[in-house]
């Protein structure tokens, strides 16, 4: 059984800062491939950032240089820092996983796709006002 718990959203102005996090349960956390989408209303689920088990991160262009993904394999926990947010970042963001790194997670460049991953979590709503 896998389950994936997201927290740390909320609202801020433009410029702001938040860290989300995401607990994985039931699964060897070291070995999977972990990603944080986001979907705004009325809009499709877009990546944004992912890690493979290796460390290796890619990140939409929308948010290089402002989002940091990244992993604590002790703490089965993986986060996204989000600084210089924009009211454009608005959505709510998920956290997603696969148990097994496919070989586009150390090749593929840009942002990850949805249909790499397999589990997901419920989502926590990030609100960036103007």
């Amino acid at each position: 059984q896998v389950q994936l718990v997201e927290s740390g959203g909320g609202s801020v102005q433009a410029g702001g800062s938040l860290r989300l996090s995401c607990s994985a349960f039931g699964y060897i956390y070291s070995r999977a491939c972990m990603g944080w989408f986001r979907q705004a209303p009325g809009k499709e689920r877009e990546g944004v950032a992912a890690i493979n088990d290796i460390g290796t991160t890619r990140y939409a262009d929308s948010v290089k240089g402002r989002f940091t993904i990244s992993q604590d394999n002790a703490k089965n926990t993986l986060y996204l820092q989000m600084n210089s947010l924009k009211p454009e970042d608005t959505a709510m963001y998920y956290c997603a996983a696969n148990l097994f790194c496919r070989a586009s997670a150390y090749t593929a460049i840009g942002p990850p796709h949805p249909a790499d991953y397999v589990y997901w979590g419920q989502g926590t709503q990030v609100t960036v006002s103007s």
